[in-house]
């Protein structure tokens, strides 16, 4: 029962099973019979037992079906058979279509294959297109660069190269050329960078060797525009003072009227063309290299090195010639290479930022102008000509007023002339020596000779003498020599020389007369008193010319007066100012006339010696001769004729020396009588030397010269008149 139970219980579950396995997917067939195995003992033979009573029914069922289409398939089988042959010439038919359909694509597979090709290069091309208008900017940039480069304008390449890295080349930096392009720009810049510094060095070189036309330029430009003013005041002041100025004061306004002409004909011809440091120079090498070495981002290695550059032409510029002292144009030279080399750097400063400072425009100032001051001080010191110190001078005054107006302190350039015009009034006084001593020598020391008004109006012209009576009537002397108006216009001469230096010197109208007064001393009482003391000393001036120099020495004291108006005309300051320098001509001249007087006592006693050793008394004479010694007689003639000579000197000049003669002579005498030679005197003798001393006293009584009181000249002989009376008794 138990069997039957659970036999009954098992096959409807194994014909689920089997169920499944028919219904479902072979993928679910594993789970379905693992529960067969899963189940109940024996489940599994059940389970086959049942699977082939179930596939024994299938095939049952097969096999009916079978039979039951057998007609048909064979009907079928007949129907395939009737069919093959239509299939073979159908297949036929096929493989003729296929080889036509083939053999009519061939073209079109062809015309594909190109169509496809094109389209390929269609796509490629506009891909290339696409590549070309990427990189066509920046090869057209480099190209650009390249012109660039060759025209030199290398501060436009380097921004063309900035636009390159910065904007083209990240745009196509995948390719080739590409990096080739990136890796030479160093180079180029490398190459800008040095030929930006030949060009510099080509421009220091260049403005090395023309820094004296800039300078030429500079100064003449400078002068002009100084001049007109300067000539057109002293033309203004020689018409308000030329009318209080004698006859023979005229060279100032003269002389200023050529040089007002002169300068107009330079305005005229100088009008038109107005040449500047740009025009002379072309400055593009230092902005290029400037902007280059900016762009490149070293300038501060730009300007070290431009500074130092300059610095060491400087020093060459400022390297005197061996010989520079020998004529002005060495002066000149060196002069306009100087002001040649800071009108660059002033334009340099103006005209870049930061290139070069007025810090470092000052101290290079500085260093230049001691080396200047120091150059001009040695080389000066050479010069004897007052002519060649003049123009120096004159050249230093336009070398400061140009760099002046370059905004370049000059100060210490004037106070060097006024050691320069020291220098420059004692070669005038050299000068001056010169010519005084010439004008001495040449006159003959005799009273100027006047036939008529037309020779007195000549000679006042030259000289301011004024006599009323010496007017009246023709002929007539006038008492002094020929060398008085020369002397007078000399030293008119030499103020005029004297204030040629001192014009131009920034000073006032006070101290232009300070310094011609000063000077104008120098030369009375240096260089003429000692041209006079020289001239009175010489062997061949005798008493006659000693006489004239003293008569001459006073006029030229009394012309000192004119000297200092004329002085007071060309200044315009007034005598009566408290500061104003006096001409020291009374004590110059007056020392020359101590001089001329006491050589005129000395050559007269000398006369006197000279007759006197003529003398040949015989001592031993038993009587005398009844006259006077012929010796005796020439001496007192020759005094006489002295003494009128003597009328045109001062009274007590005259007197002083008829005295000192009459002493002289006196004291001579007695020298005789006191003569150690002398043994014994005959009363003959004595009486013969009674009657010489007799013609002597006789001569004293005769007042040779006017002014003695009473018996005073024949005093000096009254110790001679005593010891002959000892002598006799």
């Amino acid at each position: 029962m138990a069997e039957s139970g659970e036999g009954l219980g098992t096959v409807p579950e194994h014909e689920r099973i089997l169920q499944e396995i028919e219904s479902t997917d072979t993928a679910c067939v594993g789970p379905t019979l693992r529960s067969v195995y899963d189940d109940q003992p024996n489940a599994h033979k059940k389970f086959m037992e049942k699977l082939d009573a179930c596939i024994r029914n299938h095939d049952k069922e097969i096999e009916k079906m079978c039979n039951f289409h057998h007609q048909g398939f064979v009907d079928a089988i007949t129907e395939l058979l009737k069919v093959r042959a239509d299939a073979e010439k159908l297949k036929v038919q096929v493989t003729d279509t296929n080889r036509r359909f083939q053999d009519a694509g061939k073209e079109v597979i062809v015309q594909t294959e190109d169509i496809i090709r094109c389209r390929i290069q269609q796509r490629n091309i506009t891909t290339v297109v696409e590549k070309l208008q990427l990189c066509l900017p920046v090869l057209e940039m480099y190209s650009k660069l390249k012109e660039q480069m060759s025209a030199k304008r290398y501060y436009s390449a380097l921004k063309t190269m900035e636009q390159l890295e910065n904007v083209y080349f990240p745009r196509v930096s995948q390719y080739r050329f590409c990096q080739l392009m990136v890796e030479n720009l160093p180079k180029l810049r490398e190459d800008i960078k040095e030929i930006s510094m030949s060009d510099l060095k080509d421009f220091l070189e260049s403005i090395r060797k023309h820094s004296d036309k800039i300078g030429e330029t500079a100064m003449k430009q400078a002068q002009q525009q100084k001049t007109f003013s300067v000539t057109l005041q002293i033309k203004q002041n020689n018409v308000k003072f030329g009318k209080n100025m004698y006859i023979n004061d005229r060279i100032p306004e003269e002389s200023s009227e050529i040089v007002l002409k002169h300068t107009f004909e330079e305005e005229e011809e100088n009008e038109e063309e107005v040449l500047t440091v740009q025009d002379l120079v072309d400055f593009s090498p230092v902005y290029r290299c400037l902007h280059i070495y900016s762009v490149l981002g070293d300038e501060e290695a730009f300007e070290n090195y431009y500074r130092k550059q300059r610095k060491k032409q400087a020093r060459l510029v400022l390297q005197p010639q061996s010989n520079m002292h020998e004529t002005v144009d060495g002066y000149r030279r060196y002069f306009t290479q100087i002001v040649g080399f800071f009108v660059v750097e002033d334009h340099i400063l103006h005209v870049t930022q930061g290139l070069v400072t007025r810090a470092y425009t000052d101290e290079l100032w500085n260093m230049a102008l001691s080396k200047i001051i120091a150059v001009l001080r040695a080389h000066s010191s050479y010069c004897t000509d007052p002519d060649l110190v003049l123009e120096l001078k004159n050249l230093i005054v336009i070398f400061a007023d140009t760099l002046q107006g370059y905004g370049f302190p000059v100060n210490r350039l004037f106070d060097l002339l006024f050691e320069i015009r020291d220098q420059y009034n004692e070669t005038l006084l050299k000068k001056w020596a010169g010519v005084f001593r010439d004008i001495f020598e040449e006159d003959n020391y005799s009273p100027i000779p006047i036939v008529n008004e037309e020779e007195y109006k000549i000679v006042i012209s030259k000289f301011p003498f004024q006599d009323p009576d010496l007017e009246k009537s023709f002929p007539k002397k006038f008492p002094m020599s020929q060398s008085v108006p020369h002397i007078y216009i000399q030293v008119k001469e030499f103020i005029y020389a004297s204030l040629k230096f001192s014009e131009s010197l920034h000073r006032s109208s006070t101290e232009i007369d300070d310094m011609l007064r000063k000077s104008t001393n120098l030369l009375l009482t240096r260089t003429l008193c000692s041209c006079l003391l020289n001239l009175i000393r010489k062997p061949h001036i005798g008493l006659t010319e000693l006489v004239q120099i003293i008569i001459n020495t006073t006029h030229l004291e009394q012309a000192c007066k004119y000297l200092e108006d004329f002085i007071t005309n060309i200044t315009n300051i007034s005598q009566e100012t408290v500061h104003t320098t006096r001409l020291y001509g009374l004590s110059t001249f007056k020392d020359a006339r101590h001089a001329a007087e006491g050589e005129i006592y000395t050559k007269l006693n000398q006369k006197i010696d000279e007759f006197v050793q003529l003398a040949d008394y015989d001592w031993t004479m038993s009587e005398p001769d009844g006259r006077a010694s012929g010796y005796l007689m020439d001496l007192i003639n020759f005094l006489r004729s002295i003494f009128q000579v003597f009328t045109h000197l001062p009274g007590k000049v005259a007197q002083t020396a008829c005295m000192s003669a009459c002493q002289h002579l006196s004291t001579s005498l007695m020298q005789m009588l006191l003569d150690s030679e002398l043994k014994q005197i005959s009363m003959g003798a004595v009486q013969q030397f009674n009657l010489d001393v007799i013609q002597c006293e006789l001569f004293a009584s005769s007042e040779p010269v006017p002014g003695f009181q009473g018996d005073t000249l024949q005093l000096a002989f009254i110790d001679l008149r005593q010891f002959e009376f000892d002598t006799a008794s």
